[in-house]
């Protein structure tokens, strides 16, 4: 064994053995090279090799964290085949659990949004006040439909952080990432079309495509890698499709990430027959990794390509600032735009705008990108240590949310209500599919500061699916 796979081998048993608990800082490199008396190269080689067997996390300035791959529940597998295009009924089931969600009486894991320790409040108090003394009036105007220049700019230049080239032309501010959905479905289908969806899918797209009167064709899709290429073709083969809806990276429930190979693939496959991609970026700044992943839109080449996106998950949801690059359709999503809401409230474009202007957007997500990765941990420790055998989750690289898969035969619909009854929220695997799918499944989303209160949350929310399951 070479020197460097001892030191590992002894750092890997410290964290078997609870010396560093899931998302504690393991000592640096250079501490580490003078307690064993070994080269600062010999330790990056071992935390390498650690790291690429799931024992440690590197996180940019801010050095090693352990993480414990055999305290995690088994990954969940590859989702059915699809059946056939079917209608949509999400929408009523949905408003419940929002409803519930916001009882002040449960520790809630069924709302993806950030909670306020996790949003950079005061200095988008200071933005928005900047904002108002600007000019006089400022907020009393209407906005463009396209949205405001000053906010478009800062998008455009953002853009190359996800591989991607738009100019601020390109660009249509809007009611949040929903409100980009549903104005990219209408504009490149109508009532009676058959939209391909990943499955499980985010229900806020099953929403619009209920809305919009289309039908939804859903794709198998891997929990690690996203939605089936090869199933993708055969259902392009078989039924008239008119666009795909994906979200890229960390997806929604399952936290997949499209390898890159993948989403060039899937660019090319669509371009070649003239069928849109709608793609879904709201999570791609999330990513607990050093570097964001690409969206697929970097691929695009002809205007094929839809990408639709928001703050709503990184700075402040209430402020309901999402975007849409259109493509080729951008005249008609700027038409849609103008006879739908006109327009978006001009202030908070204007602060998120001057938030955007320096480094505070990359230092703040330098900050969540580590709490919700240390969260994620926690979260599969703990299902780990309180729910029945055979439970599975996925394994998110970023965002947060985690898609949890009981033993069969545990209905998440009546754990739920037990739930609810115990002061626990979460979300049901149902709300994922058009076709009653998923019903031992379940969505935890990770956007709680960790404490005690979340982990006795998860301890009873596992002995009730446990009674559920019969163990």
């Amino acid at each position: 064994m070479n020197l460097y796979e001892n030191l590992a081998t002894q750092m890997k048993d410290a964290i078997r053995q609870g010396a560093f608990p899931p998302g504690e800082r393991v000592p640096s490199v250079r501490r580490l090279s003078e307690r064993h008396g070994v080269s600062q190269a010999t330790v990056v080689a071992a935390y390498r090799l650690l790291g690429s067997h799931g024992w440690l996390e590197a996180r940019p300035q801010s050095g090693f964290f352990a993480r414990h791959p055999e305290a995690a529940p088994p990954a969940t597998q590859m989702s059915d085949a699809q059946v056939g295009p079917c209608a949509v009924e999400v929408t009523e089931l949905a408003l419940r659990l929002m409803y519930n969600a916001q009882r002040k009486d449960l520790v809630s894991f069924g709302a993806a949004v950030p909670q306020a320790e996790f949003l950079p409040l005061k200095e988008l108090r200071a933005s928005l006040n900047r904002s108002l003394r600007g000019v006089d009036g400022i907020g009393s105007r209407y906005s463009v439909p396209r949205g405001e220049e000053a906010l478009r700019l800062r998008i455009a230049r953002r853009a190359a952080e996800s591989g991607c080239q738009f100019g601020p032309d390109d660009i249509v501010i809007t009611d949040g990432c929903q409100e980009a959905l549903n104005l990219a479905l209408r504009a490149v289908a109508k009532a009676g079309d058959i939209i391909a969806i990943e499955t499980p899918a985010f229900f806020g797209t099953l929403q619009a495509i209920e809305s919009l009167g289309m039908q939804a064709l859903e794709i198998p899709s891997d929990p690690e890698t996203g939605i089936s290429l090869e199933a993708l073709t055969l259902a392009l083969e078989r039924w008239p499709i008119k666009a795909v809806a994906v979200v890229s990276n960390f997806s929604n429930p399952t936290g997949s990430l499209m390898p890159d190979a993948h989403k060039s693939k899937l660019v090319k496959l669509l371009s070649a027959r003239g069928i849109p991609l709608i793609e879904d970026d709201i999570y791609g700044d999330l990513a607990h990794a050093r570097e964001r992943p690409r969206a697929a839109k970097a691929w695009d080449r002809d205007g094929n390509v839809l990408l639709c996106a928001s703050f709503s998950k990184t700075i402040a949801p209430g402020y309901r600032v999402g975007w849409i690059v259109p493509g080729r359709w951008r005249k008609t999503v700027e038409h849609l735009k103008f006879v739908g809401t006109m327009a978006n409230a001009t202030l908070p474009q204007l602060a998120i705008a001057d938030y955007l202007s320096d480094s505070r957007y990359e230092r703040h997500l330098v900050r969540v990108r580590r709490a919700y990765a240390d969260n994620l941990a926690r979260m599969q420790a703990a299902i780990a240590r309180y729910f029945p055998i055979g439970t599975r989750t996925s394994r998110p690289a970023g965002g947060f949310v985690l898609w949890v898969e009981l033993p069969e035969g545990c209905d998440s619909m009546v754990l739920y209500e037990r739930a609810l009854a115990a002061g626990v929220g979460f979300t049901p695997g149902r709300l994922f599919s058009p076709q009653d799918k998923y019903g031992n499944c379940m969505r935890l989303a990770a956007s709680l500061p960790w404490d005690a209160r979340l982990d006795a949350a998860l301890a009873e929310l596992g002995r009730l699916a446990g009674k559920a399951a019969g163990r």
